[in-house]
């Protein structure tokens, strides 16, 4: 089922885990682990700074989209009853927002990726971790919208049975992608002192995209669903 919750997690576009932890044990940083940690907490915070100074051209597209579709299919799931099936438009829904938000960030997010994929650390779990993230990122900014007009009136022409074949294609496609941030317990072995500074500024701007994220994430994923005349 889409939810919320789920929603704002793989929209957490680049927020690193802030979260207090204990270093991994017999931790020793080698010149190039503190290197490669600065240099992925500059990354970092360049990427977090733009996105969320262009929080209003985010939302800006998302606006755009729910116009098409008004424009192109309101109401297209009117009479719907809420079922499992009806559930996999909802997430399809959700993908929508994903793969319209991630659009509109595509070219910071790949400076982002980028910049980190050549970073290298003596813990082959960190150096995992990076790439891990990385490749989500990726795979999240190469998501197409789908033409949720054709799949919503495919399933209300059917009879609200069976969901279209091209929904839950794309709704399996994007829940295997996992964007499973970098913890701050792998990164604070490397870390100078000088670096502290920067990891309160990620922590401020991850705290407030956050926020923003809450406060719209809903009401966008509620709106769209409004003119689809879809349930959650």
């Amino acid at each position: 089922m889409a939810t919320l919750t789920g929603m704002l997690g793989r929209l957490a576009i680049v927020a690193v885990v802030l979260t207090c932890g204990l270093a991994p044990a017999g931790a020793v940083a080698t010149p190039r682990d503190v290197a490669s940690t600065h240099a992925y907490l500059r990354a970092d915070y360049a990427v977090l700074h733009a996105v969320v100074s262009k929080w209003t051209s985010d939302e800006a597209r998302v606006r755009k989209l729910d116009l098409k579709i008004q424009a192109e299919c309101p109401a297209a799931g009117a009479g719907s009853p809420q079922s499992e099936e009806e559930q996999k438009l909802s997430t399809e829904v959700v993908g929508a927002l994903w793969a319209t938000v991630y659009g509109e960030n595509a070219k910071v997010i790949q400076r982002f990726a980028k910049a980190v994929s050549s970073l290298n650390w003596s813990s082959p779990t960190v150096v995992h971790s990076v790439r891990d993230y990385t490749k989500g990122l990726r795979q999240m900014t190469a998501l197409t919208v789908p033409d949720l007009c054709a799949d919503v009136r495919t399933w209300s022409t059917g009879g609200f049975k069976a969901a279209p074949a091209s929904t839950e294609q794309f709704d399996r496609h994007v829940e295997a992608i996992e964007v499973k941030e970098v913890s701050q317990r792998l990164l604070a072995p490397y870390e100078q002192a000088s670096d502290k500074g920067l990891v309160v500024r990620i922590e401020r701007l991850a705290t407030r995209y956050g926020e923003l994220e809450f406060s719209r994430g809903q009401s966008d994923w509620n709106t769209l669903l409004e003119v689809l005349a879809l349930n959650q």
